[in-house]
């Protein structure tokens, strides 16, 4: 199904015919085709964690979850019970109780308990930075019983207490089911 062109820069979506018989307007979801299992969820508060040492990011607050399948008060993990391919991303932002003091920073997603993708920083210079935020996204096969992922960051500080921020949302992690 293209889209059709109105004058050259618009566009509108094609008509999806109803069966035989049917009546009313179908729609991608009636269709069977949402992107849910669906979550996304954010840190509500700074959580300190010890320098140099790798830790869960605890992601406690949901905006949404479409299937309960985030563990928002102890795991902090999600685990889709549908089986299919999942768009993940996620972000943590970095910093500590002292200004200028991140020398290294290394963001990971996990799938089932060990380390799947990373983004890192590496801060090999004279010049050291108070707050960092990194991202990263991933297609992930998940298998519908027990794959589950997790969001996990170490920081590196000079000096200070290193913490993943909870500003304006920008520790956060998310899932959905991709249609196919």
């Amino acid at each position: 199904m293209a889209l059709s062109k109105i004058d050259g820069t618009n566009f509108i979506a094609p008509t999806i015919p109803v069966a035989s018989g049917g009546t009313g307007s179908a729609t991608l979801a009636g269709a069977g085709l949402a992107n849910t299992p669906a979550f996304q969820a954010y840190l509500s508060s700074n959580q300190d964690i010890s320098d140099n040492t790798l830790t869960k990011a605890e992601i406690d607050t949901e905006a949404f979850d479409t299937a309960g399948a985030y563990d928002n008060s102890s795991n902090y993990r999600f685990t889709p019970q549908t089986a299919g391919k999942y768009f993940v991303y996620g972000a943590i932002q970095a910093g500590g109780s002292a200004a200028d003091e991140i020398q290294y920073f290394d963001l990971l997603l996990y799938k089932n308990g060990s380390a799947y993708q990373s983004a890192i920083f590496d801060n090999n210079d004279s010049y050291m930075d108070s707050k960092v935020n990194l991202t990263l996204s991933s297609i992930i096969d998940m298998n519908g019983s027990s794959d589950y992922l997790e969001l996990w960051g170490r920081i590196d500080v000079g000096s200070g207490t290193p913490r993943f921020y909870e500003s304006t949302k920008s520790t956060m992690f998310g899932a959905y089911k991709i249609i196919g």
